[in-house]
C-alpha cells in the first residue's frame, strides 16, 4: 500500500505545474486562532485549512495576483487579494450572530443560505460539533429543534422528526457522504454504526419533513445528512481519546472506552487521501421493566400467568384446566381431579432479558477514501472542480435492537463501497451495501428454546397440574399451590450462569431453526446508483436540475426471515425528477417546484411533486417568509414484502404477489388428514381475528366475518407548511408549521384461516370449531384518514460571549378510529417539547462550556412489541472545555442527564441513565 500511494503521489506530481506557497494566519475579533478555517483560491479548486493555531499554508498553481477566500461556519467569509509569496497574510474573521446565513445544500440539492431554504431545516457545523454537550456529535443532534430521539439501547439511537416512528424509523432516511445509510434487510438505520466519528465529521444537516420529491422513496418523515471532511481541506492526524461513566439503577456504574483517528493527506493538487478508525466499548442500559403484560385471572395476589415484559419465555402459555383434561384423557390422572384445577392459564418461568445476552457494547468503525482531482489546474472551470472519490466503509458490533421482539445484534457486521465523481455542477455515484447479522438472535426466542432444551412445554404443564392437584388434595390453599406446582415443575431448570444454562443458550443461539433456536442468518445487498446534473452554467433563465437513481435489493437470509429458502430474491426500484428554481423581483421571490417519478417492481408508478415560494423582505432582505407544498411516499419494506417467517403460535406473511405461493407449511388437521396452507390463504380465505374471538365465545357463526384486507401499497403524504426566518440585531428567528395528510398508511393484522373449506362455507365453520385454524400475520393499509400537525420556533442570540437558544415544538395526530379500530398508528411523539441551551466558546481565554435542557410531555407509545406510556421527563446536559495551543488540544468534561433519574424513551428498552466523560482531541 505504501508503495502504491508513492507511485500515484509521483505521477500526480508530473502533472502539477510550477507551485506557488503562501501562509498566513486567521483570527477572530479577539485574536484568538479559527481553526479549522478554510482557505480557498477564489476560481479555484486549490485550498487548505487552518491547523489548531489557526495558520495555514497553501501551495497553489494560480498565478500571482490572486485571490482567497476564508471561510468558517459561525463567521462571515473573508476575501483578500495575495500579490506575492512574501506578502503577510492575516484574516481576522467576524463572528455571525445567527446560524441563519450558514450554507445548506440538502434542502434544494444547490448550495443556498439556511434564511432562503425553501423548506424547514436543522443545522450542526464545526462549531456545533465541538460544543456539543453530549458524548458524541450523533447524540447530541437530540438538542436540534424539531429532533426527537428513540433509545433502544446505549449505541442504537433512531432520529424520530414529525412523528409515526417506532426504533425501526423506516419513514426516515441517512445518507452519509451520499450514500443510503439503511440496513438493506431491514430497511431502518441502525444509529451510527456505519456513520462518522466525531474527527472527521464536518456537517450534518436535517430537513423535518417530507422529500420524496428529490430524494424518492422513503424520504417521509425526513432525512439526515452527514458529511465527513474531506482531505484536500483537512490533512494531518487527528485523533480523540474518550474515558466515561454510565450510571445506572440496573446496570450500576460502568466504564466507557472512545477511541478514534482520523489521517488525512494532501499529495499534490490532484490527489489526496485518508483513513478513519474508531472503536467504543461500554456497557448497555440493561432493560428490566418487570411490569405484567397479562390480565390475572386467577384472583391472587399474584398471577400464574405473569408475562413480564423484559421477561423471555414466559409468554408460553395455556389453560391448566386443558392440559388436565389431556393428561385424564390419557389416563395418567382420575377424570375427577380435572375438577380440581383452575380454569385459567398458567405460563411457564422466564428469564430476564439481562441474562440473555452479554450487555456488553461494542462498535468498531473504518474507512478509507482516495481522493483524485484529474484537471485542478485546468483552466477550464468545469475540469478543474471534477473530483473522483473511491471509498469503503465497514461498521461492526454489538447493540440491541426492538421490533416485534428484543435481539441481540452480535458481531453485527456491514460495509459500503463508493465510487463517485463530482463537481460543481453534477454527480455520478454508484455503491454496494453488504450486512451479515453474524451470532445475532432473537431474545424471546432463545429464552423459549432454552427453556425447552431442559424441558418440554408438555412434560413442564403435565407436572404442573400433577403438583398442583397434589397440593390442593395436601389441603394448600390455591397460592400456595401454585407455588409448590411451580417449584416442582421448575426442579433441575437451567439457572443463569450454570454451565448447564450457558451450554443450552449457546447452542439455541447457534441454531437459526425458531422452532429450536433463536439465530436469524443475514446476508443481503442493495446496490444503488444515483445521478444529479445542474444546469446553471448553461441556461440562465432558472436554475435547473435533473437527476434519478436506480437501486436492487438482494435478501438472502437462507429461509430465516424471507421466503429465500432456495435462493436470494431480488427486487429493483428507480426514479427521475427535475426541479426549478428561479429568483424573481430584485432577487427576493425565489420560486422552487420538483417533480419526481419512482417505479418498483411490485407497485404502480408513483409521482412526487413540491412546489414552494419564498420571499425575502426588508432593506437587507433579512426577513424571509415562505409557503411550500411537498409529498413523500414509502415502499413497502424488503419484510412487508418478503418476510415468511413461522413464529411458532403465528406465522408472518409478506404481501409481494410472489410470495405467497413462495410461503408454504403443511399443517395437520384434528382428524389426522395433512393440509397445505400458503399465503393466498391468509390472504383471501381467511376471517378477521376479532369475528373468530366473538365466535369462539358465543359459538354464533353469523358474527364471523371474512377478511378483505389488501395486498400492501406504498403510502403516501401530502405536507402544507409556512414558515419565517429572520436575522436582526444579532438575533436569529426561525418558526414554522406544517400540516400532513397522509393515505394507505402501512399497518400489519391478524386474521385467521381454516385448514380446510371456503370462508362462508359450514366445512370452514367446522374447521374453526375443532380448533384446525391458523393465525397470520399480514401486511396491509389502513383505511383511516390520518392528519398530523405541528409549530415549531427557534430562537438564537448572542449576548457579549454567550450564546443563548431556545425552541419550542407542539406535534398532534388525528385519525377516524371509527374506520379501522384495529389501526394502531404509532405516533410516538410528544405532543410539547422546550430545548434551550447557554454557553460560550470562549468565555476567556482558551476556556468554553455549553449547557443543555431538554423537556416533553408524556405520550403513549404504540409498537408491536408494547404499547405504553412515555412519562415527562427533564433531562440536563453540560460540559466544560479547554483548548491548549502548543498541544494542539481540546480537553472536555460533560455529562449526559446530570443530576437526573433514569429516563424512558421507548418502552421495553432499558431506561437512559446518567453519563459522563473526559476527553482529549487533538487536532493538527
Amino acid at each position: 500500500m505504501r508503495m502504491y500511494f508513492t507511485i500515484l503521489s509521483l505521477f500526480f506530481c508530473a502533472l502539477t505545474f510550477a507551485q506557488n506557497t503562501i501562509s498566513g494566519s486567521v483570527t477572530d475579533a479577539n485574536s484568538q486562532p479559527v481553526a479549522g478555517a478554510n482557505v480557498k483560491v477564489v476560481g479555484a479548486s486549490t485550498g487548505t485549512s487552518c491547523g489548531f493555531d489557526g495558520k495555514f499554508t497553501l501551495k497553489t498553481s494560480a498565478a500571482f495576483p490572486f485571490t482567497i477566500e476564508v471561510s468558517m461556519m459561525g463567521y462571515s467569509a473573508q476575501t483578500l487579494e495575495v500579490s506575492s509569496k512574501e506578502q503577510e497574510i492575516v484574516v481576522v474573521l467576524s463572528e455571525e450572530s445567527t446560524s441563519l446565513n450558514e450554507i445548506v445544500v440538502s434542502a434544494s440539492r444547490a448550495p443556498e443560505r439556511v434564511l432562503e431554504s425553501p423548506v424547514t431545516i436543522e443545522r450542526m457545523g464545526p462549531k456545533e460539533i465541538k460544543n456539543t454537550t453530549a458524548a458524541t456529535f450523533y447524540d447530541g443532534l437530540e438538542n436540534l429543534k424539531d429532533v426527537h430521539f428513540n433509545t433502544s439501547s446505549f449505541s442504537f439511537k433512531s432520529l424520530n422528526t414529525r412523528g409515526f416512528a417506532t426504533v425501526a424509523n423506516t419513514r426516515f432516511m441517512q445518507l452519509v457522504d451520499g450514500m443510503d445509510n439503511s440496513s438493506p434487510a431491514l430497511n431502518f438505520i441502525l444509529g451510527n454504526l456505519l456513520g462518522l466519528n466525531d474527527v472527521d465529521a464536518g456537517s450534518v444537516e436535517i430537513l423535518p419533513g417530507a422529500s420524496s420529491a428529490l430524494y424518492g422513496a422513503n424520504a417521509f418523515n425526513g432525512i439526515v445528512f452527514m458529511n465527513s471532511r474531506s482531505p484536500f481541506a483537512k490533512e494531518g492526524i487527528s485523533t480523540y481519546f474518550k474515558y466515561g461513566r454510565t450510571v445506572q439503577e440496573t446496570a450500576g456504574d460502568n466504564p466507557v472506552y472512545d477511541f478514534g483517528i482520523r489521517a488525512a493527506k494532501k499529495f499534490t493538487d490532484h490527489f489526496a487521501a485518508k483513513a478513519n478508525f474508531s472503536v467504543l466499548s461500554a456497557t448497555e442500559w440493561i432493560a428490566n421493566d418487570r411490569r405484567d403484560l397479562t390480565q390475572n385471572n386467577s384472583g391472587l395476589d399474584f398471577n400464574p400467568n405473569y408475562d413480564g415484559l423484559n421477561t423471555y419465555g414466559d409468554e408460553v402459555s395455556t389453560n391448566i384446566k386443558s392440559v388436565g383434561q389431556s393428561l385424564a384423557n390419557l389416563g395418567l390422572i382420575p377424570a375427577a381431579a380435572v375438577n380440581l384445577l383452575p380454569n385459567y392459564n398458567v405460563a411457564r418461568t422466564g428469564y430476564a432479558e439481562q441474562d440473555l445476552n452479554s450487555n456488553k457494547v461494542e462498535s468498531v468503525k473504518f474507512d478509507a477514501s482516495l481522493h483524485f482531482r484529474p484537471w485542478a489546474t485546468s483552466e477550464s472551470n468545469f475540469a478543474k472542480d471534477i473530483e473522483i472519490i473511491a471509498q469503503h466503509k465497514l461498521g461492526t458490533g454489538n447493540t440491541i435492537y426492538q421490533g416485534a421482539n428484543r435481539y441481540f445484534l452480535k458481531n453485527f457486521y456491514m460495509d459500503q463501497t463508493k465510487l463517485e465523481v463530482k463537481s460543481r455542477n453534477f454527480f455520478v455515484r454508484g455503491y454496494m451495501t453488504t450486512e451479515d447479522a453474524g451470532n445475532s438472535y432473537d431474545m424471546r426466542f432463545a429464552a423459549w428454546n432454552v427453556n425447552r432444551a431442559w424441558k418440554s412445554d408438555q412434560n413442564w404443564f403435565g407436572q404442573y397440574a400433577g403438583a398442583y392437584i397434589q397440593a390442593t388434595l395436601a389441603g394448600q390453599t390455591p397460592e400456595n399451590a401454585h407455588k409448590i406446582a411451580r417449584t416442582t415443575a421448575d426442579t433441575g431448570r437451567y439457572l443463569p450462569g450454570s454451565p448447564e444454562y450457558n451450554a443450552a443458550l449457546a447452542s439455541v443461539i447457534r441454531n437459526s431453526d425458531f422452532t429450536s433456536g433463536a439465530k436469524f442468518v443475514d446476508q443481503s445487498k442493495l446496490y444503488h446508483t444515483d445521478v444529479n446534473y445542474n444546469f446553471k452554467d448553461l441556461i440562465q433563465f432558472a436554475e435547473i436540475q435533473v437527476g434519478g437513481s436506480m437501486r436492487e435489493y438482494v435478501m438472502n437470509s437462507e429461509g430465516t426471515i424471507f421466503t429465500d429458502f432456495d435462493k436470494p430474491l431480488r427486487y429493483s426500484e428507480y426514479g427521475m425528477y427535475t426541479q426549478l428554481q428561479k429568483k424573481m423581483m430584485e432577487d427576493r421571490l425565489k420560486f422552487t417546484g420538483s417533480i419526481r417519478y419512482d417505479k418498483s417492481k411490485n407497485f404502480d408508478g408513483n409521482f412526487s411533486p413540491r412546489a414552494s415560494l419564498t420571499y425575502a423582505a426588508g432593506a437587507d432582505k433579512q426577513h424571509n417568509l415562505r409557503v411550500s407544498y411537498q409529498t413523500g411516499f414509502r415502499n413497502p419494506t424488503t419484510q412487508d414484502q418478503y418476510i415468511g417467517l413461522d413464529l411458532g403460535p403465528f406465522a408472518l406473511i409478506g404481501s409481494a404477489p410472489e410470495n405467497l405461493v413462495r410461503f408454504s407449511e403443511t399443517v395437520t388437521a384434528s382428524n389426522g388428514s395433512d393440509y397445505t396452507l400458503n399465503g393466498n390463504n391468509a390472504y383471501y380465505n381467511s376471517f378477521t381475528s376479532a369475528s373468530v374471538q366473538a365466535f369462539s365465545a358465543t359459538g354464533d357463526a353469523s358474527l364471523l366475518e371474512k377478511s378483505t384486507y389488501g395486498l400492501v401499497k406504498p403510502e403516501k403524504v401530502q405536507a402544507f407548511e409556512v414558515g419565517y426566518r429572520t436575522n436582526f440585531e444579532k438575533t436569529g428567528i426561525d418558526i414554522n408549521g406544517y400540516y400532513n395528510m397522509y393515505k394507505d398508511f402501512i399497518n400489519t393484522a391478524n386474521v385467521i384461516a381454516p385448514y380446510y373449506g371456503e370462508v362462508g362455507t359450514p366445512q370452514a365453520i367446522a374447521a374453526l370449531a375443532s380448533g384446525d385454524r391458523r393465525v397470520y400475520q399480514v401486511y396491509t393499509n389502513s383505511k383511516a384518514d390520518i392528519t398530523s400537525l405541528g409549530f415549531g420556533i427557534g430562537l438564537n442570540r448572542k449576548v457579549g460571549k454567550f450564546d443563548l437558544g431556545a425552541s419550542y415544538n407542539y406535534s398532534d395526530f388525528q385519525f377516524d378510529e371509527a374506520s379501522d379500530p384495529s389501526f394502531e398508528p404509532g405516533f410516538n411523539t410528544p405532543k410539547h417539547r422546550v430545548k434551550g441551551s447557554f454557553g460560550s466558546d470562549k468565555l476567556f481565554k482558551n476556556f468554553g462550556f455549553n449547557t443543555n435542557v431538554r423537556w416533553n410531555t408524556e405520550y403513549l407509545w404504540q409498537s408491536s412489541f408494547v404499547d405504553a406510556m412515555v412519562p415527562e421527563n427533564v433531562v440536563f446536559d453540560a460540559q466544560i472545555n479547554y483548548t491548549i495551543p502548543f498541544l494542539r488540544s481540546v480537553v472536555k468534561v460533560g455529562g449526559a442527564n446530570i443530576g437526573g433519574k433514569d429516563y424512558i424513551q421507548v418502552p421495553g428498552a432499558g431506561n437512559v441513565g446518567q453519563q459522563y466523560y473526559a476527553s482529549w482531541t487533538i487536532n493538527p
